[in-house]
């Protein structure tokens, strides 16, 4: 069974940056995709970013194109979403996502 544990959250005031992880574990991890999402106060979950664990092909939402960069590192079975010029619309619940799996989520606090 995979666990998905996400760290790298924090307030940050706004045009600042932060780098999220998301590291599985589990017995045997070879995910399709794996890929971020944030959900604000009050809102929905939507999707951030996405990478294809093989190819290392990326899609971006169009409000982080430009901002935000995912990776990952096969050997480590770690995700990484770093977010440059982050803006106070980008205050969530980030989470991580792969193989039908869910983490607990980091929080984002943006300052203005």
């Amino acid at each position: 069974q995979v666990q998905l544990v996400e760290s790298g959250g924090g307030l940050v005031q706004a045009g600042g940056s932060l780098r999220l992880s998301c590291a599985a574990s589990g017995r045997t991890f070879s995910p399709a995709n794996m890929g971020w999402f944030r959900q604000a106060p009050g809102k929905e979950r939507d999707f951030v970013a996405s990478i294809a664990w093989s190819r290392g092909t990326t899609i971006y939402a169009d409000a982080v194109k430009g901002r935000f960069t995912i990776s990952r590192d096969n050997v480590k079975n770690t995700v990484y979403l770093q977010m440059n010029n982050l803006k106070p619309e980008d205050t969530a619940v980030y989470y991580c996502n792969a193989a039908l799996t869910w983490g607990r989520g980091t929080l984002v606090t943006v300052s203005s």
